[in-house]
This record gives C-alpha cells, structure tokens and sequence, in this order.
C-alpha cells in the first residue's frame, strides 16, 4: 500500500494545485460564487473518477453545494463515509503571504496555498487512499463521499440536510477529515470538540458623545463600562470565570506540552499563557471565553470624547459535558449581572452548537489505531479539539449506531486560516496509506 500511494503522490500534487486554485470561499461578497460551483463540480468528477457511484451536486438550505457519492457495500461488508469540505477561509491580507494564496507552491518541503491543508488537502487524501484500492480490485467496503461547502461560514446547509435526509448519509464508520496529528509523524486521533455559544453585548451610558474634558470624570464612560465588564470574564490566572459555570475540567487523554503550544500558537517569548491548569486542560476540557471584536472610536480620528456606547462580539466554547444553551444562558445573565455604575446592557445571541466527544471502543477505532500505528510506527495518541464541527454533533444524532471519527492532515505546522497555509506532504502520503489499510481491514 506504501508503494501504491508513494506512485500515485505526483497525480495528488497536481490533484491538490487544481483545487487550491479554485477561491472557493463560502461569501459572494468577496468571490464570485462560481469558484464554489465550479471547485464542487471537479470534487464531485474526482470522486466519479475514482470509482464512487451516483456521485451528484444537492444544493442545501444555506445555497451551498453539497457532494454526494455512493458505492454499496459487497455482501457482508460495512459501509464508510468519507468527509471533508471543499469550501475555504477568505485568504486575508495577501500582502502577508509569501507566495500567491490560490496557487499551490512548493518551499521548504511543504506544499502552500490556502485550503493545502483545510480542507482541500484532506479531499485529496481522500482520493489517494480510494486510488490506491483501485489499482487492486473493486472498492472492498460500502463508501459515502460527502464534500461540504459551506463549513467554514457556518451556514449549516449540510448539517440541515443531514436531518431531513439521513439516509443520504447512513454508514457504519464516519471518517471526518477536518483534524490532524498533534505533530508531523505522530499518529493522533481527535475525540472530542468544543461547541460554540457566541453573544454581542452592547453597553449605553450617554444619550451621545459629550466633550471628555467638560464633562470627563462624572460622566458614565460606556467604553470604560465595556472593559469592566469585559475584565469580570477571566481570573487572574486567565481562566474564563462565567458564574454558574465549572471552570475546573480536566483532559484525560494526551497532554498537550506547553513548549509545543507556545510554538504551535506563536506565544511571544516571556508572555504568560492563560490558565491555572494544564493547556490541554485550557484548550479540550473548559469553557473558554475570547472577545472577537469591538465597536468603539478608532485610534485614528477619535475625538476628545466621552464614549456614550460600546458593543462586543464574544466566542464562548463550550467543552464537551456541558450544554451550550445553559452556558449561553449563564453568559448573559454574568454580563447583565456585572454590568458596573448601572450602565445599560443589551446582549444579542448568536446561534449555539453542541460539543462532541467520540465513542471510541467500536470495530472502527480499533482498526484506526491498528492502521496509523503500522504506518507511522508509533502509539496512537488521542486529543480534544478547540474548535467546532456541527455536523458531527449532527451525524451522531441522525446515526446513533456510527462510530465518527475525526482525523486528516491539518498538524498544527499548517497554520490553518492563517497566511502560508500549508501541508507536509509526507502526512498527506501517510494519512492516505492509513485510510486505505483501514477501508481494506473492514472488509475482513
């Protein structure tokens, strides 16, 4: 299986610069919707290329185009879904990137462009493991493809039609390729993910501006407000203190080093991370609260005034255990709670997603973790994920009876969402020759 893949990685490369190519971001505001069309159009060829039968385009509740192959499973043999979305983030300030965003360039034995890693990279591995089965014989399982594209925005549109079609993804083994290893070369799967209960809370003090050096000291100063009650949100450690919410959980699997992480997340040197507890403990098992953005005066232009109103935008992720509706709920009773000098307080709600953890005990683990230890020759590590991926949360509802597991080619060297997204290509090989053992060990 190593050969078969290693042959087939120059036609992955040139697989991966195709779809790099396409600026297949979810938002017509910024590109044309075409991109998406046309990127959903050659993964659903690809995958007909590949052998997938009935492989089609269905356009789901949020405009976005979901693709959808089929091949039934042989006799007696169980049935994988293979997931991954084509659809990418914008690329920023191109400016910062040190090559052209939607083109696929080599440097440093890494392969960049946006989506080399998240996601279209992993659609890629996809690819490459059924290849590599191909070139023996017929596909020895049932396989689902699925190609979301619309993940990155959040529209939803898969995730709705996961409901009103479950059908359409019924299987024995959900492979969800939006993860990777803890490192480059060391095997890791992810059980779990946080949810999401994002909030915009907006504070009034004046009926509007007034001159900071006649009025300046007596009157309420909303922005002043903000920060306050902004500050009220974290300990002196730095740990999210929501009231009515247990700040105290504990990850039980892989520790997560600290000097790892101040590499992986770019922590300047002598700045203290956040937390009493262990980053593992910090990132995987509690509540996390980060503000995304504030409406205040700009630096730039601002006036010798009083700020009579402020807003901001707050992301609160939600560790599995814990319901993201109570804890949205516990977020904005806190804020109208702390507001200080009785400001006003109005707080909108954004929409909410449930954590995930996997049940990992099923055929399917085993097989993974028979796979991935062959291939990269190490132990198979397991860690949580910051992050949110609905559709699982999703599946798991509509497929009580699947086992899901999370997986791909995203390590943290990619620096996904970031300038110079990238992939090793050695996890690309490896990760594939990983999900073709596992697809040809099913069958058995």
């Amino acid at each position: 299986m190593r050969e078969r893949v290693r042959r087939l990685m120059p036609g992955a490369r040139r697989d991966l610069g195709e779809l790099v190519a396409f600026r297949s971001v979810a938002d017509p505001r910024l590109f044309p919707a075409q991109e998406c069309v046309a990127a959903a159009r050659w993964v659903r060829d690809a995958f007909a290329a590949v052998g997938v039968d009935n492989t089609a385009l269905i356009e789901t509740s949020d405009g976005s185009l979901a693709v959808l192959g089929h091949t039934p499973a042989p006799a007696g043999a169980p049935t994988v879904l293979l997931y991954s979305h084509y659809d990418v983030q914008p690329p920023g300030d191109e400016s910062l990137w040190h090559t052209p965003p939607f083109t696929l360039t080599e440097r440093d034995g890494r392969w960049y462009g946006r989506g080399a890693a998240d996601c279209k990279g992993n659609l890629v591995m996809h690819l490459l493991a059924l290849r590599a089965l191909r070139e023996r014989g017929p596909l020895p399982v049932g396989i689902r493809i699925v190609g979301d594209g619309s993940e990155e925005t959040g529209g939803g549109g898969l995730e709705n039609l996961a409901r009103e079609r479950p059908d359409l993804f019924a299987a024995d083994l959900v492979l969800v390729a939006d993860c990777g290893n803890a490192e480059v070369g060391r095997p890791t799967l992810t059980t779990s993910l946080r949810g999401l209960a994002n909030v915009v809370v907006h504070v009034e003090a004046l009926a509007g501006e007034i001159h900071s050096g006649q009025f300046g000291g007596a009157a309420p100063d909303a922005l002043a407000a903000l920060v306050r009650l902004l500050s009220s949100l974290r300990d002196e450690a730095g740990d999210t203190v929501i009231d009515g919410l247990d700040p105290t959980g504990i990850w039980s699997g892989e520790p997560y080093p600290e000097e790892v992480f101040r590499a992986d997340a770019g922590v300047l040197d002598g700045v203290s991370l956040l937390s009493a507890g262990s980053v593992a403990d910090a990132v995987w098992a509690r509540p996390a609260l980060t503000i995304l953005g504030i409406d205040a005066p700009p630096v730039v232009g601002s006036a010798a005034a009083v700020v009579p109103r402020a807003s901001a935008r707050l992301n609160l992720r939600v560790p599995p255990g814990m319901d993201p509706a109570t804890a949205q709920d516990a977020l904005v009773a806190h804020l109208h709670a702390h507001a200080p000098w009785n400001v006003r307080v109005r707080v909108d709600r954004e929409g909410v997603s449930e954590p995930f953890r996997a049940a990992t005990d099923g055929p399917g683990y085993a097989a993974l973790r028979s796979a991935l230890g062959a291939v990269y020759g190490r132990e198979v590590g397991t860690v949580g994920q910051g992050g949110s991926i609905p559709l699982c949360t999703v599946l798991q509802q509509v497929l009580p009876d699947a086992e899901i597991a999370l997986l791909g080619v995203e390590e943290p060297s990619a620096r996904i969402h970031g300038p110079d997204e990238s992939v090793d290509p050695s996890e690309l090989e490896h990760m594939a020759v990983a999900e073709a053992l596992v697809l040809a060990s099913l069958a058995r």
